[in-house]
């Protein structure tokens, strides 16, 4: 049987649930299972749904096609959610890619369901505003780092932001994410080694 306490967690973590509330919120999500390298989201799909990780490790990438590279957002680890929020709200194609790096364990909502869920209890227009701001400012930091700190900087905020992901995620992904070689990223690593 499906453990929805997670995603119960976190939504308590905003606004207290009552028992009927939780029930109907948990009707009116979707279990997902992906294998690893496989893709939540592809860039020019449609985000159909805002998606709660109970288990695994995806990452949010734009790809730039004239130069070939892709920039890594964010990681994504157990208890948070993602999506490529424009799409999921606009029904426009997707900018962003979501590719899991582990199987992961994911339960999901769609727009309508949402919609549905607002109608029914308010109160979680309150939980969904709080969430889609914590992702902005978290967007808005990591732009900021990415424009103002050191590479190495940069690796301590990331070790600081995903404890334990530098044994799940290879280190040419880490390097993406943080706008560094994976060469640079060794010495820098070395040299915190050393410190």
């Amino acid at each position: 049987m499906l453990d929805f306490t997670p995603i119960l967690e976190n939504v308590n973590t905003y606004i207290p649930l009552s028992k009927e509330e939780s029930d109907y919120f948990v009707s009116l999500l979707k279990y997902r299972r992906l294998k690893k390298k496989q893709y939540l989201l592809q860039a020019f799909d449609h985000c159909k749904y805002e998606t709660f990780v109970l288990k695994g490790c995806l990452k949010e990438y734009y790809t730039d096609y004239e130069q070939g590279k892709d920039h890594i957002i964010q990681f994504i680890t157990e208890h948070t959610w993602t999506s490529d929020v424009e799409s999921f709200i606009k029904g426009t194609p997707a900018m962003l890619n979501i590719e899991a790096l582990e199987d992961c364990e994911l339960l999901q909502i769609d727009y309508a369901s949402l919609e549905l869920l607002f109608q029914a209890y308010p109160k979680f227009e309150r939980w969904c505003r709080i969430i889609f701001q914590e992702e902005y400012i978290s967007f808005q930091n990591r732009i900021l780092t990415h424009l103002s700190k050191s590479g190495k900087e940069k690796y301590l905020d990331f070790l600081e932001k995903y404890p334990g992901l530098m044994h799940r995620v290879p280190q040419h992904q880490i390097a993406a994410y943080l706008g560094v070689s994976a060469e640079f990223l060794s010495k820098i690593r070395k040299q915190l080694a050393e410190e």
